[in-house]
């Protein structure tokens, strides 16, 4: 009988043990370009980048943007105990002096509004008139002016990029350092801190966490191999696959987003796991051969399960296109080009590596190997006696965490997602205090512009003014709205100035005049022209802010500005003509909230289909391939269930936990199914011995594979990025429970397919 035809794949590993720098060469050329393209890519870590572009929020705010140049607000709050002291205002005085002088920043407070107020006046205002002016119309302390025990100061910073914005914010800071007195607060607020914050955040995670994760590893394959040649073998391929994986990116033209900190710890893990099981099978010699030729079998064997590890887990990844969120969309096409690439770079340079440096093999050279024999005896027997308790727990666990996520309709609502970027910040961080504190005393974190359009030519009209008047008045009448400020109020204001009643007269020849005084108004000041749309008089806005303590987000903002015109252009017939639109970064916050959930299900049912096709055409059986997915699905499903009990919600990243233990799991499942198969098929074993088979083979590889994974996600625990720190947890934790599910739930649903006994 002839021999069967010798494998092409052993051929080729056996011409690199024989010509390894060959192979080498291309390397040592390809490393120069992949560090150039890695330091070319850009930083964009802010929230807004999480946006989706087509969706119709983003047209109408960028719509709104160009007619309205916008400024990015921020204020100080500077904490006394009596605001309207002469201490007090001088403190603020010499802090507004300075922070104005700051090139692309303009500063208010109380201060500038009664010069404004009181021309060629100088100095500070004499006692108890600052106090006067303040209290005498409710307009400045829903502007967040003042309050029991501070005094505000708005800032306006006009800035093009982030290098712009951080040179604002640190001569701020200087300013501060330089005129308030020590043991006095001034607090931060504002999205410009919590975007400087998460950039630097995210752009410091891989340089932060790499090294503790590096020093994992190397610890890890020295305890396990105990050569120094194995460690250099399998730790060059590591770094030279996170290399050109991440350097992928800069080709790609991606940027490092809020996210993409994530796909150069996927790469390191997934690619670690994969060398310990080539460098596993490898060490596993005892078959008699010459070294050489089994490293080339060692590693034809294994090509076939690796390679569908990568196919399924860059499946999982590539899944993410589906999502309308741009840096996701781009994680999870960097993270499946980086695979493909680590993948063959296992398959290339690790060969030639273990030519040149000849790390030692055998069944003694690797730490506990043996341990998994026992655990081969008596696991199989174990699951066969236990297998419908196991079984049904595993179940119940399931179902409970499938409703943590979606919900129960009448008993529990679905997860909660997080979008608000204060929910990005560390709670001790001292600009997240003073936000929260701000929210708590003075104005809520929900905000929207309200971009009122009105007939052509028709913004200034006595009508229009009068229905816009009513309508503000609706608004700041509801008990969960705390401010809103537009033309109609800067005209109280200016009338409450002058010594009249703020309301604005409701009489047709006052109205006229104010229209006309109005007209003339806007040629001479600018702090007018910024309310109206000065090209085609049709359009004006509002800023609304939710009130202090509510907890109000863009939906339930938006019902609360719906009640409010409704009930407006029933009184004014002039509304009917006009339209609006809510729009600014907190509906932009909302739009990403809106395509998270999608982002999640759409992705984990594609990821699903393409892994369980993997498996079918590589295995040739559906539903026992079936089987080999329940360790991931009840690890993702119970993960949400812990989620859901210690309050861990959904956010950028812990939204991936599903595609991401999906994919990387399903590498366990795949050599444990394929050495289970070669059991049954080749070595004709029953399912007691191909179950005996299969822990002997890939036991310990999977355990091993399992500890780096989880150890490596765990690292993201010491982040103080919230969304990082809790993905690491959850990821983790769902890496032992799919290897838990792999040595009991597994060979139990494996004992109910096959119908055999032990």
């Amino acid at each position: 009988m002839d021999a069967p035809p010798e494998p092409r794949s052993r051929r080729l590993f056996r011409w690199i043990g024989r010509h390894p720098w060959w192979v080498v060469a291309p390397y040592l050329v390809a490393i120069p370009l992949a560090v150039a393209l890695l330091l070319s890519i850009p930083n964009a870590s802010s929230l807004e980048e999480m946006v989706p572009p087509g969706d119709p929020a983003v047209a109408a705010t960028r719509a709104f943007r160009a007619a309205f140049p916008e400024t990015r607000p921020a204020e100080l709050l500077l904490e006394v105990p009596q605001p309207f002291s002469t201490t007090s205002a001088g403190i603020m005085d010499r802090l507004e002096h300075r922070v104005g002088g700051i090139e692309g920043v303009e500063a208010y407070s109380l201060l500038t509004i009664w010069r404004r107020f009181h021309p060629g006046a100088r100095g500070l205002p004499p006692a108890g008139e600052l106090r006067k002016m303040a209290t005498g119309t409710k307009f400045f302390r829903r502007q967040g002016l003042w309050g029991e025990s501070f005094l505000g100061l708005v800032l306006e910073l006009d800035f093009h990029g982030p290098a712009e914005r951080d040179r604002m914010l640190r001569e701020v800071d200087r300013a501060i350092a330089l005129t308030v007195p020590p043991g006095v607060h001034v607090g931060r607020v504002g999205s410009p801190w919590i975007n400087a914050w998460l950039e630097r955040q995210s752009a410091a995670s891989t340089v932060r966490f790499f090294p503790l994760l590096g020093v994992f590893v190397v610890l890890l394959i020295l305890f396990l191999f105990r050569s120094w040649r194995a460690l250099l073998a399998i730790l060059i391929p590591l770094a030279v696959s996170v290399l050109v994986g991440v350097a992928f990116g800069g080709a790609a033209g991606f940027a490092f987003t809020i996210v993409s900190g994530l796909v150069p710890l996927m790469l390191m893990v997934t690619t670690t796991a994969g060398l310990v099981y080539l460098h596993s099978h490898y060490v596993d010699h005892g078959d008699g051969l010459p070294l050489a030729e089994h490293r080339a079998r060692a590693l034809a064997e294994k090509l076939l399960p690796v390679s569908a590890s990568v196919l399924a887990a860059g499946a999982g990844f590539a899944a993410l296109v589906v999502s309308p969120i741009p840096p996701i969309r781009q994680l999870g096409l960097w993270t499946a080009a980086g695979l493909v690439l680590g993948w063959i770079v296992c398959f290339t340079l690790y060969p030639a590596l273990q030519s040149i440096l000849k790390p030692p093999a055998g069944r003694g050279r690797m730490a506990g190997g043996n341990a998994m024999e026992s655990v081969a005896r008596g696991l199989p027997r174990w699951s066969y006696r236990w297998r419908w308790p196991l079984l049904l727990a595993f179940g119940l666990l399931s179902l409970a965490g499938l409703a943590a996520l979606l919900g129960v309709p009448g008993l529990l609502s679905p997860m909660p997602l997080e979008t608000n970027g204060l929910d990005y910040l560390d709670s001790k961080l001292p600009v997240a205090r003073d936000i929260r504190k701000f929210s708590r005393e003075v104005l809520g974190l929900t905000h929207g512009e309200i971009w009122i359009h009105t007939p052509q030519l028709a913004v200034l009209d006595p009508e229009t003014l009068r229905g816009l008047d009513a309508f503000a008045s609706g608004l700041e009448a509801d008990p969960a709205i705390g401010s809103v400020v537009g033309l109609p109020e800067v005209l109280r204001l200016r009338r409450w100035a002058a010594g009249r009643s703020e309301e604005l007269p409701t009489d047709e020849p006052a109205l006229e005049r104010l229209s006309g005084d109005l007209e003339q108004l806007l040629m001479t000041e600018p702090s007018l022209r910024r309310w109206v749309d000065m090209k085609s008089l049709a359009s004006t806005w509002f800023s609304v802010t939710s009130a202090a303590g509510t907890n109000l987000d863009a939906a339930a903002l938006h019902r609360h500005v719906a009640t409010a015109w409704r009930r407006a252009a029933a009184r004014q017939p002039v509304l009917r003509k006009c339209s609006w639109q809510l729009v600014g970064s907190g509906v932009l916050e909302s739009s990403i909230s809106a395509h998270l959930v999608p982002t999640l299900t759409q992705s984990f049912a594609i990821t699903f289909v393409i892994i369980f096709g993997t498996f079918l055409l590589i295995f040739r059986s559906g539903a026992a391939r079936l089987n080999a997915m329940v360790p991931s699905l009840f690890a993702i499903l119970t993960t949400f269930l812990v989620m859901r009990v210690v309050g861990i919600p959904l956010n950028m990243a812990t939204i991936l936990i599903a595609t991401t233990v999906l994919g990387a799991s399903e590498n366990d499942q795949i050599h444990f199914f394929h050495h289970f198969q070669d059991g049954r098929r080749r070595l004709g074993l029953n399912t007691a011995g191909a179950l005996q088979h299969t822990l002997r083979v890939a036991g310990y590889a999977i355990v091993l594979a399992t500890l780096i994974n989880a150890g490596g996600f765990l690292a993201l625990s010491f982040s103080p990025f919230p969304p990082m720190r809790q993905f690491g947890i959850v990821a983790s934790l769902a890496f032992l429970l799919a290897m838990l599910a792999d040595f009991t739930a597994l060979p139990a649903a494996l004992w109910v397919f096959f119908r055999e006994k032990p």
